[in-house]
C-alpha cells in the first residue's frame, strides 16, 4: 500500500545540530517549503562557520546563501520565526522540543558518528546522517555521508560505512588541509575566512603555541577566537583551489547529503 500524502506545509522537521551538513540539509527542506527547526548544544565549535547555521547562537542571526536562521529561547518562538521566514534554531541538546511540536521528520545530523540519544519512535520518520545508526533500530533510513560512490546513498536496512577518520580528498590532498591544535587551551585566530595562507604560515595559536599551515590556499573554515579546545583538535580548513566564494557556499558533500534526506521524505510521505 502507498502511504497517504502529505502538504508540505502540514510537515514539520526538526534537524538536530546545526553545523556544516545539518546546515546544508536544513537549507535545502526549507527553500522546498517545509517548516524547520534546529537544535544545537549552547557552544557549538563549527569550523566552515560562514555555512553553519549554529553561529546564530553567538550572533542572533546567520545567513547562509539567502536562507536566514535565527536564534530562538523558547520552543514557543518557533512558529512566530517561521512566520518571519525564518528557519528557528533552539538551544535544546536533548530536542526536548519535539515534546512540544511533535515532528513529523527528525534528521540527526549532530555528526557525531555515534548515536548520542535519538530513537526511531521519536518522530514517524527519522533519519540518521554517517556512521553510529543502524537502519530499523534506531532509526528508520542512514544516509550514507562517506565522500564516493554512494555518498547520499539511502540505506534502510543496516549501516553506513565506518569513519574513516581521513578528511576528504581536495586537489590530492587529505589530513595536508586540516588544521590542528597542537595543545589544549584557549584558541586565538590571526587569519579570517576567506583569507590566503601560505605553507608554513601562522594563522592561529593555543595558549602562545603556533598553528600551521601545510598547504597553501584560501582559508575556508577556522574556529572562532577564544575556544576552548583540546589537542589536535580540527580547528580549520584550507582549501587549495584557492576560490573565496567557496568559503561561503555550501560543499557539494552538503548538497548530497541533504539531497538524500529529502528524498526519503517524499518517498515516506509522497508529498
Amino acid at each position: 500500500m502507498m502511504p497517504s500524502k502529505h502538504s508540505i506545509k502540514d510537515i514539520l522537521i526538526l534537524v538536530r545540530g546545526a553545523g556544516e551538513m545539518a546546515s546544508g540539509v536544513a537549507h535545502d527542506l526549507w527553500q522546498v517549503h517545509f517548516r524547520v527547526w534546529m537544535t544545537e548544544t549552547p557552544s557549538p565549535m563549527a569550523v566552515r562557520r560562514e555555512v553553519s547555521f549554529c553561529d546564530a547562537i553567538y550572533e542572533g542571526e546567520k545567513h547562509v546563501e539567502g536562507v536566514v536562521a535565527k536564534h530562538i529561547q523558547t520552543a514557543d518562538e518557533i512558529p512566530r520565526t517561521w512566520e518571519k521566514g525564518m528557519i528557528s534554531l533552539l538551544v535544546d541538546p536533548e530536542a526536548k522540543s519535539r515534546e512540544i511540536l511533535k515532528p513529523q521528520v527528525l534528521v540527526d545530523a549532530i555528526m557525531a558518528k555515534k548515536n548520542l540519544g535519538t530513537k526511531i519512535t521519536d518522530a514517524p520518520l527519522v533519519i540518521g546522517l554517517g556512521p553510529g545508526f543502524a537502519a530499523g533500530v534506531d532509526v528508520h533510513v542512514v544516509i550514507e555521508t562517506n565522500r564516493g560512490h554512494d555518498l547520499g546513498r539511502l540505506i534502510w536496512d543496516g549501516q553506513a560505512e565506518p569513519d574513516t577518520g581521513i578528511p576528504g580528498e581536495i586537489s590530492g590532498y587529505t589530513e595536508e588541509r586540516v588544521l590542528r591544535t597542537p595543545t589544549e587551551g584557549i584558541f586565538e585566530a590571526r587569519k579570517s575566512i576567506g583569507d590566503r595562507v601560505n605553507e608554513g604560515e601562522i594563522v592561529a595559536t593555543v595558549d602562545g603555541l603556533p598553528v600551521r599551515t601545510q598547504i597553501s590556499g584560501v582559508l575556508r573554515g577556522i574556529l572562532r577566537n577564544g575556544t576552548q579546545v583540546t589537542k589536535q583538535m580540527k580547528a580549520g580548513d584550507i582549501d587549495p583551489r584557492g576560490v573565496e566564494a567557496s568559503c561561503y557556499s555550501i560543499s557539494d558533500k552538503a548538497r548530497a547529503i541533504a539531497g538524500g534526506v529529502l528524498k526519503a521524505i517524499l518517498i515516506r510521505f509522497n508529498v
